[in-house]
């Protein structure tokens, strides 16, 4: 009496598996599995060494060529099941595995702003995945690096996160037009972006006009006081110049 359907390869002979470097019991584990030896051969070539390890990840929707992607998030394929569920693509689940991000299901809210997609929201979702990708590339760490995608931030954040920026405190820098070594210098003198600009407006000094005369090394103060007996900006941005303060 068979077990199987009559369209079912049998099992290769346990000696083939044999010259192909598999002992008896693996070779047993993985045509219990369902899998051939060539099946088991990809598997293994691809990181992935038993039957009872490659069997979630086939069920997970992997194959041999597509886990290794998985595998270098340290996904498990429990997360690789889930994050399928939530209609995420391999790449897109591993980047936001990678960032620290864990599989949940969205939000009521989330699936009927999102219901049938919107025109260029999957250019966006690439455009954020590339953007997340080189800020790990640059040695960003995962957290700091999610933050700055989650904050909308575009091609120019890897120059801030770099340096440790807060993307809120880099979004306000920005803003007022300091390049991100001067905002790291404001941050080293124990100010932040939110006390520069409001000491400065409270100075009656321009925001336009904020980035040039800090960079130039002025506080409010100065500048205001400056501005008052009559000496214009463009010299602050002179001296902003001389410092290699706008140099990025």
């Amino acid at each position: 009496m068979t077990t199987g359907y009559a369209d079912e390869p049998s099992p290769e002979p346990l000696h083939e598996w044999r010259e192909r470097g598999f002992t008896v019991a693996e070779a047993r584990q993985w045509t219990e599995h369902g899998f051939s030896i060539d099946d088991a051969e990809r598997w293994r070539k691809a990181g992935v060494y038993t039957a009872g390890d490659a069997r979630p990840w086939r069920t997970a929707g992997a194959t041999p060529y597509t886990v290794d992607l998985w595998l270098r998030a340290g996904m498990t394929p429990r997360e690789a099941v889930r994050w399928r569920e939530l209609g995420y693509s391999p790449q897109k689940a591993a980047d936001r595995h990678l960032a620290g991000e864990r599989p949940h299901p969205r939000s009521l809210l989330w699936r009927l702003l999102h219901r049938g997609g919107k025109p260029g929201e999957a250019f966006a979702d690439e455009e954020r995945s590339g953007i997340l990708r080189r800020l790990l590339r640059a040695g960003v760490p995962a957290g700091r690096a999610r933050a700055y995608v989650e904050a909308g931030w575009t091609g120019t954040a890897v120059e801030w996160a770099e340096r440790g920026i807060e993307p809120g405190q880099a979004r306000v820098f920005d803003a007022l037009g300091l390049s991100p070594r001067e905002a790291e210098r404001v941050l080293g003198s124990g100010q932040d972006a939110i006390s520069l600009m409001t000491e400065f407006w409270r100075a009656g000094v321009p925001i336009d006009e904020v980035a040039a005369w800090r960079a130039a090394g002025f506080t409010a103060q100065e500048a205001a006081r400056m501005r008052a007996e009559g000496t214009d900006v463009e010299q602050a941005k002179v001296l902003r110049a001389l410092t290699g303060g706008d140099d990025g």
